[in-house]
């Protein structure tokens, strides 16, 4: 088992092979970045827990870009979380936020109901958005209770076709004297090679001369080889995804090292917002004159605070009409 050499086990997401099982997965742990992203908004546990595991996620799915362009998962839901919104910039910055009832929330006591139920019903939405209006592709998934796992073997059944499996984990520790947290997922896919290639050719395993190199990807057959990943992939808890004492390495080798797994070059994530000044301009440029002016708080400016990184923007409404202006001249 070969892996490219990596800083720490913390905000990497790793690509892997099961070349027997025809499997091919990532596997990713976010420390300092989801744990940032977090405590800048002094989330709710509950909260904080639900946010983790669409970071993972979304992180795991985004990591598959082969472009600089952006993986978006967003929820809209009638439940105490009404709002998922995780961005993951390619290659490798994320930032996230979310919307809850307070009330709703404070209301639940000492009862901490699952993900599906915090999130309640309504949709699921991952877009790749590869910078224009023409290159955007977007698949919806009802949600009416199911957690992100299945929410995600969902959309894999109904969107892309592909066997997948997933894992997520969430959890809260007691680090150099604070609470953090980290948040991980494991992912699998199955994608046929050799036996996609034994079908169209109308042959079987046992009409493959010896030696030839389809032959040993030829057995098990599909079903028993996707079976056998889903049945492992079934045995992790969810200590292993978020244990920095153990690293992806390690969990992987635990899961395959029977049938060989074949680890790939590592990709780094961080916490990183896209906001910025000329962003703001952007949206405020979509606003009439008399919606601009709407916005002047008492003190005579216009505050604009952004979701993801709470960064504020103190703007002069003199010197946003003057720039608007000169940009539509």
């Amino acid at each position: 088992m070969s892996s490219a050499s990596l800083a720490g086990n913390d905000d990497v997401v790793l690509p892997f092979a099961v070349e027997p099982l025809d499997v091919r997965g990532r596997v990713v742990r976010l420390g300092a970045s989801i744990d940032t992203i977090l405590a800048r908004h002094g989330y709710p546990d509950m909260v904080a827990r639900v946010i983790g595991e669409a970071a993972a996620l979304t992180v795991m799915l985004g990591a598959s870009l082969k472009f600089e362009g952006r993986f978006q998962l967003q929820t809209k839901t009638d439940g105490i979380i009404d709002m998922v919104v995780v961005d993951f910039n390619a290659p490798d910055r994320l930032r996230a936020t979310a919307r809850f009832d307070k009330d709703r929330l404070e209301a639940l006591g000492s009862i901490s109901p699952g993900t599906g139920e915090l999130l309640g019903s309504g949709y699921l939405a991952m877009t790749i958005d590869q910078g224009s209006e023409r290159s955007r592709y977007q698949g919806v998934v009802a949600l009416e209770g199911q957690g992100f796992e299945e929410a995600a073997h969902q959309y894999f059944r109904q969107s892309e076709q592909i066997p997948t499996q997933v894992r997520l984990a969430v959890a809260e520790q007691f680090e150099d004297g604070r609470h953090t947290y980290r948040a991980g997922g494991l992912m699998i896919q199955f994608l046929p090679s050799s036996s996609e290639r034994l079908r169209q050719a109308d042959l079987h395993p046992g009409d493959i001369p010896e030696g030839h190199p389809s032959n040993d990807l030829a057995s098990p057959s599909e079903d028993d080889a996707w079976l056998e990943a889903k049945s492992l992939v079934g045995t992790v808890e969810d200590h292993e995804l978020i244990d920095p004492a153990v690293s992806s390495e390690t969990l992987l080798y635990r899961l395959f090292h029977e049938r060989g797994v074949r680890v790939f070059e590592g990709q780094h994530v961080h916490e990183e917002c896209t906001c910025s000044h000329e962003r703001i301009m952007g949206m405020m440029r979509r606003f009439s004159p008399q919606d601009r002016q709407d916005m002047v708080g008492d003190d005579g400016r216009i505050g604009i605070t952004c979701e993801f990184c709470s960064r504020f923007y103190d703007l002069d409404p003199a010197e946003v009409e003057a720039e608007i202006a000169k940009s539509e001249a």
